[in-house]
């Protein structure tokens, strides 16, 4: 089944850290550009990075550069986001997307309180 499974998300304080799992199954994650993408409370989908075959990251979100991380791992066939300096406004579901495959994650929920 091809698929992704997020992990790592919970409640965090304003300025804290954590760090995004998302496992690929069924297909190659390195020959794909796989996408974090954020949906916060109320709001639609947001995409706050890329990652493409060739190791290219590309951040979109403004207010997370110089914050979050993105990084995969070919042999755990997975992508991570590290956040740091987490802020009320990080709160969504984040999850994995790939727009060629056209699937996406169920996501992992991050809260950060003030």
């Amino acid at each position: 089944e091809v698929q992704f499974v997020e992990s790592g998300g919970g409640l965090v304080q304003s300025g804290g850290s954590l760090t995004l799992s998302c496992v690929a199954s069924g297909f190659n994650i390195a020959s794909n550009d796989v996408s974090w993408v954020r949906r916060a409370p109320g709001q639609g989908p947001e995409r706050v990075s890329r990652v493409y075959p060739d190791g290219t990251i590309r951040y979109y979100a403004e207010s997370i550069k110089g914050r979050f991380t993105s990084s995969r791992d070919n042999a755990k066939n997975a992508l991570f986001l590290q956040m740091n300096d987490l802020m009320p406004q990080d709160t969504a579901l984040y999850y994995c997307s790939s727009d060629p495959l056209g699937i996406s994650g169920r996501g992992t929920l991050v809260t950060v309180s003030s």
